[in-house]
């Protein structure tokens, strides 16, 4: 089968590699029908992740179950499914308080940017539509596999609400969909903090009513500008680095809350700043599975449409330019067709 591989930064070939196969009774096989770039998988791809060697990319996919393992009892060949970049049983304590990404047999999903990929812990990991979907809705559910799952997080780690005013920083596909997200929960009014006019065309659709385009200390007092200078009551951090945060921390209110779910890559908190700021903090990697069925739901009944944020489409043979399209901010999200 043909699948991505990351060799060495800025270095992205798509190979021949043998189909994966069963290694355990609860995985399943599933033929990749649509995946993704992700912002993530551009740390690597900079240098800003180490490669030791050639690296399968890819977490994000729906697809038809190929195969399963003799004890696969949630997931049928032949099914349209959707999954999460972290394995889950769905059944553990830590799973059943909604923190399936901290599943204590979690595993790492990976390979995706292929024809074909295993899943590890296929029944508690997969999420199987009544039927196959249509066409058009292949990509808003290729975004619930991820970015919407996780943009989604971001929003009720930071206590999004009707009445409340949220700011998020980051336009890249997270931020973006963290925007929808706000809206989906009521929020009031949702600042975007964005330099780049078709990601402020598309934050305005998904449901901003303001835009900031400072960075910054400059892009904190404007935040705060607009709150009567108190700050937001939610910050939804959709980045991971040091500016990224502290201009999150920066622009929430007293009590108000902090969702961060952008990768963090050297982040140092000043503990002295945080302690009087009285900001909550919550997030991590996402509970995608968690929200899932809902989501799933939302995009089948025609309420969302996170597929937007795909405005680069590809085949699988051309991976490489939609890692160089990203990378230089020529598209938001790359899609790729096996």
């Amino acid at each position: 089968m043909r699948a991505t591989i990351l060799h060495a930064p800025g270095d992205v070939r798509v190979e021949e590699r043998a189909k994966p196969t069963i290694q355990n009774p609860t995985d399943a096989i599933i033929k990749v029908t649509a995946a993704c770039v992700c912002g993530s998988d551009l740390w690597p791809y900079r240098g800003a992740d180490s490669v030791a060697e050639p690296v399968p990319m890819g977490h994000e996919y729906v697809g038809i179950v190929d195969e399963v393992g003799a004890v696969v009892k949630n997931v049928k060949v032949g099914q349209f499914v959707i999954g999460s970049f972290f394995a889950s049983d769905n059944t553990c304590e830590i799973c059943q308080s909604g923190y399936q990404s901290s599943c204590v047999h979690r595993e790492g999903v990976g390979g995706a940017q292929a024809e074909y990929m295993r899943i590890p812990l296929a029944d508690g990991t997969l999420v199987a539509t009544a039927e196959l979907p249509e066409a058009n809705k292949i990509a808003s559910l290729l975004a619930a596999s991820d970015v919407l799952g996780t943009g989604w997080f971001g929003a009720v780690a930071a206590e999004v609400g009707p009445g409340k005013t949220v700011a998020v920083v980051g336009d890249g596909a997270v931020g973006l969909l963290a925007i929808l997200a706000a809206k989906q929960l009521g929020a009031t009014r949702i600042i975007a903090m964005s330099r780049h006019e078709a990601r402020q065309k598309l934050a305005r659709e998904f449901g901003a009513s303001d835009i900031v385009k400072e960075r910054g200390d400059a892009g904190v007092a404007k935040i705060r500008e607009l709150t009567d200078g108190l700050g937001a009551h939610c910050v939804i951090e959709a980045v991971g680095t040091q500016e990224s945060m502290m201009q999150a921390i920066r622009s929430t209110r007293p009590g108000g809350h902090v969702g961060y779910v952008g990768v963090s890559h050297d982040v140092d908190l000043p503990g002295l700043e945080l302690f009087f700021s009285h900001v909550h903090l919550h997030g991590g990697p996402a509970p995608v599975r968690d929200y899932l069925p809902h989501l799933i739901e939302l995009i089948l009944n025609g309420t969302i449409n996170p597929g937007l944020v795909f405005d680069l489409e590809l085949p699988l043979e051309d991976a490489a330019e939609g890692y160089r399209a990203m990378d230089e901010r020529r598209a938001i999200k790359a899609l790729l067709r096996p």
